[in-house]
């Protein structure tokens, strides 16, 4: 079983929102085989708190524009990780200081990385 498209069109969107706004190490997984829950991991740095809330905010809005709502939100009060659930995705925006200290992308790099467009930045 893999990320089905639908799930691909929502991580594309939320990278590209992510990235728009300025969002760093952008990577996604397709984690379909690993967990029945979801289909795909978005996962975002952030370099402060202020930025978090701007990725966060952003993310939403292009997911709302594909018709996308969160079933969960959490961690929006301390701003240093929020996680995203839509269900088919997981969005995680991060902290640079979090995304470093636990390294969701080693406990999943056995997972299929998503092909995320050009336009995208990963640095």
């Amino acid at each position: 079983m893999t990320a089905t498209d639908h799930a691909v069109e929502l991580v594309v969107a939320g990278a590209r929102a992510a990235s728009d706004k300025k969002g760093e190490q952008i990577i996604a997984f397709d984690v379909s085989e690993q967990l029945a829950i979801t289909d795909a991991f978005l996962l975002v740095s952030a370099s402060n708190e202020r930025q978090v809330g701007a990725i966060v905010d952003a993310v939403e809005d292009a997911l709302r524009e594909v018709g996308a709502k969160p079933i969960r939100r959490e961690g929006q009060r301390d701003g240093r990780w929020v996680l995203l659930d839509y269900g088919e995705i997981v969005v995680h925006v991060q902290h640079e200081e979090e995304r470093q200290f636990y390294a969701l992308e080693r406990l999943w790099r056995d997972c299929p990385a998503i092909a995320l467009p050009e336009d995208v930045t990963r640095s």
